[in-house]
């Protein structure tokens, strides 16, 4: 299992969302992409997407406004 960070901090949308579909892209089943977001649109957007893609997602507030998706790709 590997795990990427992916820096969308002071990006809006929907350049975190188009960011996050490349990266998942590259990456295997079983592998852990971290996405760093600021904005709240993309805050809603990049987990919706996440999982109805069918993919394991969890949100962690590192800060206020900011937070981290950690997307486990399944397929």
């Amino acid at each position: 299992m590997k795990e990427e960070t992916l820096d969308c901090l002071g990006e809006a949308c929907p350049v975190p969302l188009v960011k996050t579909q490349k990266a998942l892209e590259k990456l295997d089943v079983g592998d852990v992409l971290i996405v760093q977001i600021d904005h709240s649109c993309a805050m809603k957007n990049v987990p919706e997407w996440a999982r109805e893609a069918g993919h394991n997602v969890e949100i962690e507030e590192v800060d206020d406004g900011e937070w981290d998706v950690v997307i486990e790709k399944v397929k």
